[in-house]
């Protein structure tokens, strides 16, 4: 197939240089997307129908056969040899079952070892004689080592996952999900299943994926281009509304204000208080003529434009045609003719530009936040009934800013100037956006992300046990509708496929205290996995030298996980990072930083908390758990942070400490 693309010779097919240049790019993406992965097979699974689909179910009736895979393979001839994962055909893979063979005979599933085809696995499912029973091939391919990026699941999505795959297109769909039950994979195929669907419709309004840093960015990347998808958009929310360039940051108070959703309005009121209402009538000279559009009419025009709500930026620019259409209107009343030429002209005459730069002001969105961050009066103007003097007080500079390129702009700073860019001009809308760790997003965050689907949809996934921020998110019905999809589907996964048993056991226990009312994920692993709590060091933690202790025991676990196969993540709160940075280099043992690709010869990474979100490894050390908790503002985002720590692990975890372990870790878990 490839070499078949490579072989079109487009020279006498394309009319001029354009078409040759953007059919030329068209086929280069097409040689892109059939690359082969040396790893990765081009199918996994085969359905045996009892009828062909589509025809009648008649007795006697034969039924046909069809190799599933991750993309449309044909053979010389152009006949298909392996249907995509995504077809209608291939649903059943996922959603078959004995109590609902869907007409389906048999399901093989293909088990492969560095892309060598090693097993199979037959299920008949519409064999009364045949029990139903748990794929070894699943459970081993779910538990598979992982080294290098996250990878595709196309082999091992479960009807549940699969119901959200094939969602369609026109709703918004919210995904609430513990740790290892898959949700990111699923926001991920869901787009490629969306592309696959509905491609033309997403070519001209684009997709777009929203991760909360980039390591984890760099982590997912490879997942669409696996399955063929080149066209999808990754970034962060910094990315999304960097008009300005962030150099400050905000203390926790400041950072809860600036981020919640009043503040659109106070950005609203502070914006249209620019508009002044005229006091003088506009005369505009044509030839030997004068005509005068008074001050009232002048107001009534403004206050039409007002009450439509459009952009401040719209508004604006509709209003010297509304003087200029009140001119011509005089002008017809006299006996001229005049036409759109001379609508145009008036509008752009002196008189008229002067009078809309007095009435509608032109506003730069940084200056209006420069404004509002800088002047106590203005901001208490603006703010008054929505905001209290404390409130005001926390998100007031204590050194106003000279000027735009001079400010110390933070990162929630940012989000008010994309606020404010939009109240002036619309934000480019897509056609589907993919919102990923959600849960850690403000609701003016939300805003920001919500305008760039407003003609969209989106998915959004998160677990509102691993909130982590100050301002995290409460309810998946508070974030929707900040997002302005509060029509979305919210749906749960409890299922976990990643987290070892006795890893999510322990876990859980942290649940009752950082999110009591979710269901603790439940681990279809049959595989336990390894799980230790080690304390190392001295009983008093206190001095450098026990420290020092302390930190090659931790070393010495490293090196004990990465005697198995598969990538180690070492996870540590972020202050004590680079002590153990330096054990690990008086070790000799490599090791990574988040985001950097696992090798065969470097499998560690260390991480540190902050950004272990998202991240998976097949073994982890969790060092000094209640450092983790300690290095947050609160108990309760630090219980939360460690949650996260704990939930990183596919294989087996490692925890140790000097320090007491918190509390909340040596109570078993109420309901569990």
């Amino acid at each position: 197939m490839r070499e078949d693309v490579e072989s079109l010779d487009i020279r006498d097919v394309t009319a001029n240089w354009v078409n040759a240049a953007v059919l030329s790019r068209q086929i280069d993406d097409r040689i892109k997307a059939l690359a082969d992965l040396s790893d990765t097979p081009l199918f996994f699974g085969r359905l045996d129908y009892l009828h062909a689909p589509g025809a009648e179910q008649a007795e006697g009736a034969e039924g046909e056969q069809f190799y599933i895979g991750r993309r449309h393979v044909h053979d010389a001839d152009g006949d298909p040899m392996v249907i995509d994962w995504r077809a209608p055909v291939s649903q059943p893979f996922y959603r078959a079952s004995k109590k609902d063979p869907m007409d389906i005979g048999l399901r093989r599933r293909f088990g492969y070892t560095g892309g060598e085809l090693t097993a199979y696995e037959d299920e008949r499912l519409s064999d009364p004689a045949e029990a139903a029973t748990t794929s070894k091939l699943l459970q081993r391919e779910i538990e598979r080592p992982r080294v290098g990026p996250m990878r595709d699941i196309v082999a091992t999505i479960q009807p549940e996952q699969d119901e959200i795959v094939r969602s369609g297109l026109g709703g918004t769909v919210c995904v609430q999900g513990g740790p290892g039950t898959g949700k990111t994979a699923v926001g991920l195929h869901r787009v490629a299943y969306l592309l696959y669907a509905h491609r033309e419709r997403l070519a001209r309004t684009g997709t777009l994926v929203i991760g909360p840093n980039k390591s984890f960015l760099h982590y997912i990347e490879q997942v669409l281009p696996a399955l063929g998808e080149l066209a999808v958009q990754q970034a962060t929310v910094d990315d999304l509304v960097a008009h300005v360039e962030v150099r400050g940051t905000d203390d926790a108070a400041a950072a809860v204000v600036k981020g919640d959703a009043r503040m659109a309005e106070v950005l609203r009121r502070a914006l249209y208080s620019y508009v002044t209402p005229p006091t003088e009538p506009v005369l505009v000279v044509r030839g030997s003529r004068r005509w005068r559009v008074p001050a009232y009419e002048l107001e009534e025009l403004v206050r039409q434009l007002l009450d439509r709500e459009i952009r401040y930026g719209a508004a604006r620019e509709a209003l010297p045609q509304r003087i200029a259409h009140a001119v011509l209107v005089q002008m017809e009343r006299a006996g001229e003719a005049p036409d759109d030429r001379v609508q145009d002209a008036v509008a752009r005459s002196g008189a008229v530009k002067a009078a809309v730069k007095a009435i509608w002001p032109a506003v730069d969105p940084a200056k209006l936040v420069l404004r509002l961050l800088g002047e106590p009066e203005f901001l208490a103007e603006h703010a008054a009934g929505l905001l209290d003097e404390d409130e005001q007080k926390a998100i007031l500079w204590a050194r106003p800013a000279r000027s735009v390129k001079s400010a110390k702009w933070s990162a929630a700073d940012a989000v008010l100037i994309d606020e404010a860019a939009d109240l002036v001009q619309r934000t480019h809308s897509l056609g589907h956006v993919v919102l990923d760790e959600a849960q850690d997003l403000s609701p003016m965050q939300y805003r920001a992300v919500g305008r760039r689907c407003t003609t969209g949809s989106a998915t959004v996934l998160g677990d509102l046990a691993q909130g982590t921020t100050p301002w995290a998110t409460r309810s998946w019905e508070e974030a929707l509708g900040h997002l302005g999809k509060k029509d979305g589907v919210i749906e749960e996964l409890t299922a976990g496929f990643r987290v070892p048993t006795d890893v999510i056991t322990y876990a859980s226990r942290l649940l009752p205290h950082i999110a009591p009312g979710l269901t603790p994920v439940a681990s279809v692993r049959e595989n336990p996995g390894f799980f230790e709590v080690r304390a190392v060091g001295p009983a008093d933690p206190a001095g450098a030298a026990d420290q020092s202790v302390a930190a090659q025991q931790v070393v010495a676990a490293c090196r004990e996980l990465l005697a198995h196969e598969g990538s180690t993540g070492l996870i540590a709160a972020d202050a004590r990072i680079p002590a153990l940075a330096e054990a690990l280099t008086a070790a000799g043992i490599g090791y990574l930083a988040p985001g950097e690709e696992t090798t065969r010869e470097t499998r560690l990474t260390l991480v540190p908390a902050s950004l272990a979100k998202g991240l998976e490894y097949d073994y982890v050390v969790l060092d000094e758990p209640r450092a983790v908790v300690d290095g947050e503002p609160d108990e309760r985002t630090g219980l939360r942070r460690l949650y996260v720590a704990l939930t990183r692990a596919v294989s087996g975890l490692v925890v140790t400490h000097s320090a007491p372990l918190p509390g909340q870790l040596a109570e078993p878990a109420h309901g569990m």
